[in-house]
């Protein structure tokens, strides 16, 4: 398994991002080829100031090529162009081989 995890920084409306990202931005990531699920959560801080990241998502693929042709594919780039038209304060994309550990 091969994951996309993108960072969101603050943004300076969090609800204009929330509305914008759940109801036109995930509609257009959901129909890149290839993507197995995703998940997306807020943080938090234990203190209560506001963390520096805002929420994350993460998008899983079955290999790294997966990811790079669902990435290239035109569903793929229109969602990347999307990212500037909501996340005002930044993102971050990592790539990553998943792993999964029995404890």
């Amino acid at each position: 398994m091969y994951r996309l995890t993108v960072l969101y920084n603050q943004p300076t409306d969090p609800a204009a991002f929330d509305e914008y990202y759940t109801n036109t931005h995930l509609p257009i990531a959901a129909k890149i080829p290839g993507l197995r699920s995703a998940a997306v959560s807020k943080t938090d801080s234990l203190d209560g100031n506001p963390p520096a990241i805002y929420q994350i998502a993460e998008l899983y693929f079955d290999s790294k090529e997966a990811l790079g042709a669902g990435l290239g594919s035109p569903e793929g780039r229109a969602a990347a162009g999307d990212v500037p038209n909501f996340a005002t304060g930044g993102a971050t994309m990592l790539f990553s081989e998943v792993t999964e550990v029995e404890l």
